[in-house]
């Protein structure tokens, strides 16, 4: 009986320690996820702009299939190369996330050369209309977000490494990055879900609704999801532009290269002087301007270099 009891005792004692390290998971998992809050919001922006187009029927599994693709991102693929560059590589952390920062530019980019030149896209749209229907095209377009997400979340996982504390064991700091992944997926997909299925909840409340105020509103968000979307859209591009444009100022700092970091740094501080109360919000707006207009550049020389370089192989860039 004595021997049972401290087989007990210990029982307890490794349940104490195991509730206490799962609780230690979550809260370094939540506190690290908030500091890659902007990059959190930039995926959520950019995803809805893949589903536009499509029937209503097809908007949930469509976005269920860009969630799933983001998990195997983060988990399978980004937490385990994380980790292992943080053990042996870190010197190639800012690197890797810079060649991700300049496609995030190019894609912005090429998107607002498109919508600023139409008639240059027209025979190549019209083909690719014809080549990509049904399911082709609903395939194409969720490897497009599959791909733009491997970005932000590298991005994202990078951020929530960043901010993990240094020297706990191994397992805590892998724990802490995949439970991290896993909230923030969760996070951004079920506020794509809810965003494209709006229109929808908007219909059914105009249509069945038994207040007068409840039929309105519901033929508000009908009116207005058209615009909103599109509005989405349009930040969702901007959102690419200017992570992508931040990713790369700030790896060339932490490269040695400081003049655009600390140009825009001073810029920013200067008109947030005069602004009291407003300063921080004018400090980080301005900063994220000068952001964008860098990616916007660096997007703009990279559209030739991509065509450049996709002739020689005799491939068209995708968009």
């Amino acid at each position: 009986m004595s021997g049972l009891l401290a087989l007990l005792d210990d029982v307890a004692a490794i349940a104490k320690i195991a509730a206490a390290s799962v609780d230690d998971v979550m809260g370094q998992a939540v506190k690290a996820s908030t500091k890659a809050a902007g990059a959190v919001i930039d995926d959520a922006a950019v995803t809805p702009k893949y589903l536009h187009g499509f029937s209503a029927e097809r908007e949930l599994p469509i976005v269920w299939k860009i969630a799933r693709g983001s998990l195997f991102n983060k988990i399978v693929i980004l937490l385990p190369i994380a980790l292992l560059l943080s053990a042996f590589l870190p010197m190639l952390i800012y690197p890797l996330l810079m060649l991700g920062g300049g496609y995030l530019c190019y894609e912005g980019a090429e998107k607002v050369w498109h919508a600023l030149s139409p008639k240059h896209h027209d025979q190549a749209d019209a083909v690719a209309k014809m080549e990509k229907t049904g399911a082709h095209l609903e395939e194409q377009k969720v490897k497009g977000a599959i791909k733009t997400d491997f970005i932000l979340s590298a991005e994202i996982m990078t951020i929530v490494l960043s901010a993990l504390p240094e020297g706990q064991p191994f397992w805590l700091q892998a724990a802490a990055l995949g439970v991290a992944g896993i909230l923030i997926t969760l996070a951004v997909y079920g506020a794509v879900a809810l965003i494209v299925k709006a229109d929808d909840l908007g219909l059914a409340m105009a249509d069945h609704g038994r207040l007068g105020i409840t039929r309105r509103l519901g033929a508000f968000i009908v009116r207005a999801m058209p615009v909103f979307m599109q509005l989405l859209i349009i930040v969702g591009t901007a959102a690419m532009i200017w992570v992508g444009g931040s990713i790369l100022v700030h790896g060339l700092h932490e490269l040695g290269w400081h003049l655009p970091y600390d140009t825009i740094h001073h810029i920013a501080v200067d008109l947030a002087s005069g602004a009291a109360d407003l300063a921080g919000a004018v400090e980080w707006t301005v900063t994220a301007f000068l952001d964008g207009v860098i990616g916007l550049i660096a997007g703009a020389i990279l559209i030739p270099v991509v065509g450049a370089v996709s002739g020689l192989f005799g491939k068209k860039p995708a968009h």
